[in-house]
């Protein structure tokens, strides 16, 4: 270390007022005495070859002199040593330039080494790089998770980085993502259709019950459900109906509905356009602008509801096949625009204003209906309710009344007057892809029971206004789910008759829980419930 190592100091202004004050400089034991030692050196450059060395001369003589003049004996005793550092120092400068510099080096040839090597790792493309560079990415936020698999093109190593991200990030959890499966997926099947940030898949069992006589066929109901017991009660009903001579089922209305909200300037201007819509004329534009935009949509009719300035209108349409929700969208979207043409001060508040009504309890769909609306009905042999259900018909019928009906309108239910119809409905939706969420209205459904044939016989019906089904669109295209469509013979849109598979859907699942409830509720009458579950779902 020498004089030229605290050049800093005397740049940052440090100063110090004492004559004696030493500091010692830890290379070559050379003392400094006084502000000498510090003072700051203005004329000297290190840039040029020979005028330094010059420069830097004059000014080590001139601390010499001044350092023996102020500081006496002390200066005089470290005469030597700084006269063999200012020789050293002079030595050092002069062959400054002709040594190569460690320093130097470093700036020349490592730093370009980095350099080269990072615009390597740039220019590499993404899919080649590790999955390591590519979580490190992630987590830098340069590469979003979702758009993974765009960018690698593999799905599956899409998925197995995120479950690395996932993991990383919940490691303090002792999260351990292992249990989740995620490998032998068709993940193109989903990626930009059913899921985004997939992480894997949960495999859901799948069940078999029936067959059932069914409208003059023998069906098998898949059911992918985790409720012990209830695949082998549905399954028990399902004989009880078809040694009886089987079920029928009839679709009564079919129409998907959706429910904007628009606001006038006042309650006078909604009126006006909800008598405008009703008349048949205006209509048959509006039909005309809807109907354009889907070779299966299909408007039936519009109902409209006025609360203050708001007007609520629910248009309905056949959608062919598909469950229809993204089909009645694109139709409602144009004929509002069609409307607003004849109403200008129009507000759209909302495409759907919870009028419709999706995925929630709603007397509208209890009463109008919404998708498909069907009635399955079936007559029970007295001696099958006795050898197969193990109860009586006079038991039924009771039970019915006292737990379906009376009960049901005690808690004040909407389209719950049945046993457990959402049990049924939500197995075969999860089957076949259909939308879980949807059992709410689909699971609509009032189950009858009355005796017939001079009270020897059970005569049982459920009637669902609104089972909201497709055969084509959603989940229906994921190979498992494809599969048990294909099991049901419901499999894509029917070609000789558009519509006709989504119907045939429909009608199983009304199928299924007239099954479900008439084995339930022989179970609650004989008192067989608790005992069922406890042998069948806690099974060793």
């Amino acid at each position: 270390m020498s004089l030229r190592d605290f050049s800093p100091l005397y740049k940052w202004g440090f100063s110090i007022n004492t004559p004696k004050f030493l500091i010692p400089l830890f290379a070559n034991n050379l003392l400094s005495a006084g502000n000498d030692a510090i003072a700051p050196v203005e004329d000297v450059t290190y840039n040029d070859r020979d005028g330094p060395i010059i420069q830097k001369r004059k000014r080590n003589h001139k601390m010499k002199e001044r350092m023996e003049s102020e500081t006496g004996g002390i200066a005089q005793s470290a005469a030597a040593s700084i006269e063999e550092v200012i020789a050293q120092r002079e030595y050092e400068q002069a062959n400054e330039d002709r040594k190569p510099s460690c320093r130097l080096d470093t700036t020349l040839e490592v730093a370009p080494m980095k350099e080269e090597a990072k615009k390597k790792d740039e220019a590499t493309p993404l899919p080649e790089r590790s999955d390591a560079e590519i979580l490190e990415l992630v987590k830098q936020g340069k590469l979003p998770p979702y758009m993974l698999e765009k960018t690698l093109g593999d799905m599956e190593r899409a998925v197995r980085i995120r479950r690395l991200l996932l993991e990383s990030n919940l490691a303090r959890d002792g999260f351990n993502m292992q249990p989740l499966p995620f490998e032998q997926f068709d993940y193109s099947s989903v990626f930009g259709r059913c899921c985004e940030n997939v992480i894997g898949y949960v495999p859901i069992p799948v069940g078999v019950a029936g067959p059932m006589l069914l409208n003059g066929e023998n069906v098998h109901l898949p059911m992918a459900t985790t409720e012990g017991c209830l695949v082998a009660s549905t399954h028990r009903g399902c004989k009880a109906i078809s040694v009886s001579g089987g079920a029928t089922a009839v679709v009564t209305t079919n129409g998907m509905t959706r429910g904007p909200c628009v606001r006038m300037k006042s309650a006078k201007e909604a009126a006006q356009l909800k008598a405008w819509l009703e008349e048949p004329e205006n209509f048959a534009q509006v039909k005309s602008d809807f109907d354009s935009t889907s070779r299966f949509a299909r408007l039936r009719d519009i109902k409209v509801a006025i609360a203050g300035r708001n007007a609520y209108i629910r248009f309905r349409s056949s959608t062919g096949d598909a469950m229809g929700m993204n089909m009645i969208s694109k139709g409602t979207e144009k004929a509002l625009a069609f409307i607003q043409q004849a109403f200008p001060d129009m507000l759209i508040v909302s495409l759907s204003g919870n009028y419709c009504t999706d995925k929630k309890p709603s007397s509208m769909n209890w009463i109008e209906g919404r998708g498909k609306s069907v009635v399955c009905e079936a007559i029970i042999k007295g001696d099958i309710v006795e050898s197969v259900l193990k109860t009586t018909v006079r038991a039924m019928v009771e039970l019915n009344t006292q737990k379906n009906l009376i009960g049901s309108a005690m808690a004040g239910s909407i389209g719950g007057f049945n046993a457990h119809a959402a049990n049924i409905v939500t197995a075969i939706f999860i089957a076949t892809g259909q939308d879980p969420a949807q059992n709410v209205e689909s699971s609509n459904c009032l189950t009858i029971m009355e005796p017939t044939d001079d009270g020897n016989d059970l005569y049982i019906s459920c009637t669902m206004p609104s089972i909201e089904v497709g055969t084509v669109g959603g989940g229906t295209h994921l190979p498992a789910q494809s599969a048990c469509l294909d099991l049901l013979h419901v499999k894509g849109a029917s070609e000789e008759n558009p519509g006709r598979n989504a119907e045939k859907l429909a009608e199983v699942v009304c199928a299924g829980v007239l099954a479900g409830e008439l084995s339930l509720m022989a179970a609650l009458a004989a008192g067989h419930l608790t005992r069922s579950h406890m042998q069948l779902n806690r099974a060793k």
